[in-house]
C-alpha cells in the first residue's frame, strides 16, 4: 500500500509540473459605455454640468444677448431663493426622504420676522434671529416625526406644509408689510436685496449668500464624518445603524438644518421682493422648484448619492432655460415642457447609473 501511495503521489506531482501557479482570475471586459457609467456614478454632478454647458452654448447662438454679463447676473438673481431652498431639499433627499414643506417654512419664517418687528416693536435684528430659530424648530418637528415616530417623510411634510401655510395666513391676517415701511423702520430685513455693481453689472448680496451656502455644505458633506453619516443613512439605514451611525439623530439634524435654510430663504425673500407677504408664491411653488433643482441636479431620489453642487447646476439649468427661451421669444409654456422632459431624463439616467452599484 505504501508503494502504491508513493507512486500515485509521484504521478500527481509530475502532472503538476509546468502548471500555472496563479490563483484563479476573473476578468471583465469594460466597454467605453461601462467606463462612462462608472465615471458618472463617481461624479454625480457631471450630468447636470454637461446639460448646463450644452444649454448655454445653444442659447448663446440662438439669442444675441445671452452671453452678456447682465444676463448671467439676472439668472443668478432669479435662482437665489430656489438655490437656498435646494440646499434644504438636497439634505433631505440624500437621506432618501422628501420635504414638501420647504416653501411654507420659508414664507412663514419671513412673515414671522416681519410681524414680530412691526407688531411687537422688536428690533429687526432680533426678529431675524427669532425667525431663523423658529424655522429651525419647524424643520426639527418634521425630523422628529420622521425619525422617532417613523412616519413617511412624504406624508409628514405634506401635512406640515398645509399646517404651516394655514398658520401663516391666520397669524398674519393676510396682511402685507409694504416695502417702503420696511426700508424706513427695519432695513435689516431687506439686507439680501442690496447689491454691488462691478462694471455696471448688478449682483445681489443674495447671490453671494447662495454660493457660500452651497460651497460650505458641499465641503461638509464631502469632508466630515457627519456628511458621511448623511449619505450612509440615505443609502442603507439598517446597515448604517449596525455600523454605529446614529441614524435617528442624523435625520432630526438634517430636517432641522433644512428648516434653518428655509428660514434663511425667507429672509432673502424679503430682500428680493422688498415686502413681507403671506401670499408669496414660494409657499406653493417653492417645494416643486427645489425638488426640480435637486432631481435635475443628479441627486438620487432613492438617497445616498448626489451632491449639492449638482443641485446648484440643476437650479442654473432651470434659470438658463427660462432666460434663454424668453430671449429667443418662444412661448413660455415650452419652459415647463422642457423642464418636465429634463426631470424624466434625469431620473432615467439615475436609474441607469445605479446599476453600477447593483
Amino acid at each position: 500500500m505504501s508503494t502504491d501511495a508513493k507512486s500515485v503521489s509521484g504521478a500527481y506531482e509530475a502532472g503538476l509540473q509546468g502548471a500555472s501557479e496563479k490563483v484563479a482570475e476573473f476578468t471583465e471586459e469594460t466597454s467605453a459605455l461601462k467606463k462612462l457609467q462608472h465615471w458618472l456614478h463617481q461624479t454625480p454632478s457631471a450630468v447636470p454640468m454637461i446639460v448646463l454647458l450644452v444649454a448655454i452654448v445653444i442659447f448663446g447662438f440662438a439669442a444675441d444677448n445671452f452671453f452678456k454679463a447682465g444676463t448671467l447676473s439676472t439668472i443668478l438673481q432669479q435662482i437665489a431663493i430656489v438655490g437656498i431652498l435646494g440646499c434644504a431639499q438636497s439634505l433631505v433627499v440624500l437621506t432618501a426622504g422628501i420635504d414638501l414643506s420647504v416653501g411654507a417654512i420659508a414664507v412663514f419664517s419671513s412673515v414671522l420676522m416681519g410681524q414680530i418687528t412691526f407688531r411687537y416693536g422688536v428690533p429687526a435684528e432680533l426678529s431675524i434671529v427669532i425667525g431663523l430659530l423658529l424655522g429651525t424648530a419647524m424643520g426639527a418637528v418634521n425630523g422628529f416625526l420622521v425619525a422617532r415616530m417613523k412616519l413617511p417623510p412624504f406624508i409628514v411634510t405634506l401635512g406640515t406644509w398645509q399646517i404651516l401655510l394655514a398658520s401663516n395666513f391666520i397669524y398674519s391676517a393676510n396682511e402685507t408689510i409694504r416695502s417702503s415701511d420696511i426700508a424706513e423702520k427695519a432695513p435689516a430685513l431687506q439686507l439680501w436685496g442690496a447689491s454691488i455693481q462691478p462694471g455696471g453689472v448688478k449682483i445681489l448680496y443674495a447671490v453671494f449668500l447662495m454660493i457660500v451656502l452651497v460651497a460650505v455644505m458641499a465641503w461638509i458633506l464631502r469632508h466630515t464624518a457627519w456628511g458621511r453619516h448623511v449619505y450612509a443613512t440615505g443609502d442603507d439605514p439598517v446597515a448604517a445603524e449596525l455600523a454605529g451611525v446614529p441614524t435617528k439623530k442624523v435625520l432630526v439634524q438634517v430636517y432641522a438644518l433644512a428648516g434653518l435654510f428655509c428660514a434663511i430663504a425667507g429672509w432673502v425673500m424679503i430682500g428680493r421682493f422688498g415686502s413681507v407677504s403671506p401670499t408669496a408664491s414660494t409657499g406653493q411653488l417653492g417645494n416643486i422648484q427645489s425638488i426640480t433643482a435637486v432631481v435635475i441636479g443628479g441627486i438620487s431620489l432613492f438617497g445616498g448619492r448626489g451632491s449639492i453642487v449638482g443641485m446648484f447646476f440643476g437650479a442654473l439649468i432651470v434659470g438658463t432655460f427660462e432666460m434663454g427661451l424668453r430671449l429667443v421669444g418662444t412661448d413660455p409654456q415650452w419652459t415647463f415642457f422642457l423642464i418636465g422632459a429634463l426631470i424624466i431624463f434625469a431620473v432615467a439616467v439615475d436609474q441607469w447609473i445605479r446599476k453600477v452599484s447593483g
